[in-house]
């Protein structure tokens, strides 16, 4: 496994390589899990410690900001240290941090371990996923490994509610911290027997001025997304997200100068490697912001708990498996082009039925078309995972995961800013509540479906119902404009991606003949996609 001189579809992974892949898709598991569980502890962790509603906001937002802050920079440094180096470091550095959070005796604390936790949660997908394309080397079979480990990310976020629902219902707070430790504990002990080690001999010094330009760029746009989301248009969010622009041009600047930069936009130079990350950002932000919507009809408007919310969702976890195990098959036979587009199709029909949800009809209707969305999701996200890492040179598939990883960050903080804006001006342009509210709770009322269950508890048990009645109601309909504004656009980004990725061969097809072959202009600077990153 460490000789990395070997190419072709005949070098095959052998059960060392499976079991280690398994090692490797745990903790992916059990950390997305931990992300999603974080706001379902968040009320309990508040009244435990007595956090602010300042602190409670950087509880929360914390690990996002540097988790993406450091992603391409964890991924160029794995490519530099070593790449199972780093995981290592990252897996102890997590089970330390998240032992810290769970047993955390301030809101203080609580905020440095979650911080720690974002550093260390930044090492692990682009180690994971560039250790990946070491250890699977055959086009097939890397196919069905990112598919596995995608599946893994994709269930753990799904049924996160589902697992700490139950956990808190039966432990304190913190015990949803401790979730993945196990895991990083048998990562630690058996990563050195299973895993390989790679790094580039040739990657250079790490450069400190673009790290710290990648978090200067970063974390404002993230920032700026966020607080349009949270409070609407504003002059700060607005700036916020210009100013991370501004630093992000003179980052790529920096980059075309250096002999070593810290990401290499060469890589854009393929074709397959530009389509295949911008449809994955966009389909992050068209796709996986609809979750919050899905999640809070789910629990504010069928009134379900935490715990039968997500048994509502395992119909699209089950979707969601098969479409992860199956697409990279279908790969083997058939073009990305033509699979990516007709799954982004069935995506759109499954947003398309989220626009006959009623609000009093109970939840069918809701949990089918999440279903769609995500059976039709498998190809986007393996298949252009696939695409990204075999348009890599391998000495840079750190640096691609690290990108990969941070087009996800961007595309969900764009889409809960974007869709979750236009859900909100449609909600609070149709609820009404009854003449005589007391007008603090009116005014909750009328800001969320959220503020209108809590105001509904404080009020008359009639004038409560109607309150609640009209807030559903217009959630429901903001739930419908979101599902249409995405369903135009992810098929934009379907005919877009099928059009684009077109001369794309099936995963270890040799590459086109004669009359298939791309234009001439896309040739110079395209290569085989299907080619093994190894």
């Amino acid at each position: 496994m460490n000789d990395t001189t070997q190419t072709g579809a005949d070098v095959r992974a052998g059960r060392r390589e499976w079991i280690g892949l398994a090692v490797l898709a745990l903790p992916t598991l059990l950390v997305s899990i931990d992300v999603y569980v974080m706001l379902l502890a968040l009320p309990h962790l508040t009244a435990s410690l007595g956090a602010s509603t300042t602190q409670q906001l950087w509880v929360t937002d914390i690990y996002g900001f540097l988790l993406a802050g450091f992603l391409v920079t964890m991924g160029t440094l794995g490519d530099r240290i070593g790449r199972r180096k780093l995981l290592l470091i990252g897996a102890a550095a997590f089970a330390v941090a998240s032992v810290l959070s769970a047993y955390s005796t301030s809101p203080e604390m609580l905020i440095a371990a979650r911080a720690l936790l974002g550093i260390a949660g930044a090492t692990l997908a682009p180690s994971t996923m560039s250790l990946i394309t070491t250890m699977f080397r055959n086009p097939k079979q890397m196919g069905m490994a990112i598919g596995i480990w995608a599946m893994c990310f994709s269930v753990g976020a799904v049924i996160g509610p589902l697992v700490g629902g139950v956990m808190l219902e039966h432990f304190w707070w913190g015990s949803v911290f401790l979730l993945g430790v196990p895991a990083m504990v048998l990562l630690l002990v058996l990563g050195p027997i299973l895993l390989p080690e790679f790094k580039n001999p040739d990657a250079g010094k790490l450069d400190l001025p673009s790290v710290a330009l990648i978090l200067v760029t970063v974390l404002p746009v993230i920032y700026g997304l966020k607080q349009l989301a949270a409070e609407g248009w504003s002059v700060v969010a607005v700036l916020s997200v210009v100013v991370g622009l501004g630093f992000g041009y003179v980052f790529g600047r920096r980059q075309g100068r250096l002999e070593h930069p810290l990401l290499d936009l060469k890589l854009f130079a393929s074709k397959a490697f530009s389509t295949a990350l911008g449809s994955m950002l966009f389909g992050t932000m068209l796709m996986g912001a609809i979750m919050l919507f899905i999640t809070q009809d789910l629990q504010l408007v069928n009134g379900l708990t935490p715990l039968k919310a997500g048994l509502w969702m395992l119909p699209a976890v089950a979707a969601n498996t098969i479409s992860f195990l199956v697409s990279p098959i279908l790969g083997r036979r058939f073009r990305p082009a033509y699979l990516i587009g007709i799954g982004l199709a069935i995506s759109v029909v499954g947003l398309l039925v989220l626009t006959q949800v009623d609000a009093t009809e109970g939840p069918g209707t809701l949990a089918t078309g999440f279903a769609l969305i995500f059976l039709g999701a498998g190809p986007l996200v393996t298949l252009g995972m696939n695409l990204i890492f075999a348009s890599a040179p391998p000495e840079k598939a750190g640096s691609a995961a690290g990108l990969n990883e941070t087009s996800g960050q961007f595309g969900f903080a764009l889409g809960i800013a974007v869709l979750g804006s236009i859900g909100a001006a449609v909600y609070r342009g149709l609820v009404s509540v009854p003449t005589g509210t007391p007008e603090p709770a009116a005014s909750v009322a009328k800001d969320s479906i959220a503020g209108a269950v809590d105001a509904a508890a404080t009020l008359p048990a009639q004038v409560g119902g109607q309150v609640l009645s009209s807030a559903r109601e217009a959630f429901t309909s903001g739930l419908h404009v979101v599902a249409i504004v995405s369903a135009v656009l992810l098929a934009a980004v379907a005919v877009l991606a099928a059009r684009l990725l077109r001369h794309v061969p099936p995963t270890g097809a040799a590459p086109a003949g004669p009359a298939e072959e791309a234009p001439a202009e896309e040739q110079a600077t395209e290569e085989p996609a299907a080619t093994p990153a190894g």
